[in-house]
């Protein structure tokens, strides 16, 4: 199997990841719970989300290819991905990029320089996830790491603004 076939599983996992567990530490981080709060509920959402894409992802490939193998006129789509190793990638893409929002935490408890930090954090990453499509895309690394970061930052900045006046209206 040919490694670039499962960019896709690698950059949907890793994205996600990190934008979901960003998303869900700053509305805890809203809430004015304490770290002890934040981790919990960061750890716990970062593994049930991993697993829950995982599952999707292995469940839509497993349902593509039965749909590929029943095509009448189709024939094979030259991509030749095995549904459990891409469900697998997702979900180890997920938690490796998911966890790093909540390395501040870790390190530094619950405070405002917290929060920045884990933006800081968050967004380093999306570049340097996206940074590394260009190894198998061949787009130039500026772009490639910039077209990942403004879509997941502004991902993680949309889901930021929503938990801020949801914490506000309450």
């Amino acid at each position: 199997m040919a490694r670039r076939y499962y960019i896709k599983d690698v950059v949907y996992g890793a994205n996600d990841g990190i934008v979901t567990t960003f998303a869900v530490v700053a509305g805890v981080v809203g809430g004015g719970l304490a770290t002890r709060a934040v981790l919990i509920v960061g750890v716990a959402s970062l593994f049930a989300d991993g697993l829950s894409m995982a599952a999707s992802n292995y469940l839509g490939s497993r349902s593509e290819r039965a749909v590929l193998d029943h095509d009448d006129g189709g024939g094979p789509t030259g991509v030749p991905t095995v549904p459990w190793i891409s469900a697998a990638l997702t979900f180890g893409a997920f938690v490796l990029a998911g966890a790093v929002p909540l390395v501040p935490y870790v390190l530094l408890g619950c405070g405002r320089r917290t929060l920045l930090w884990t933006a800081l954090a968050t967004l380093g990453v999306l570049f340097a996830v996206g940074a590394s499509r260009s190894i198998v895309t061949k787009r130039p690394v500026l772009s490639a790491g910039l077209e990942m970061t403004l879509i997941g930052g502004a991902s993680a900045a949309v889901a930021y603004v929503v938990g801020h006046l949801v914490s506000a209206s309450m």
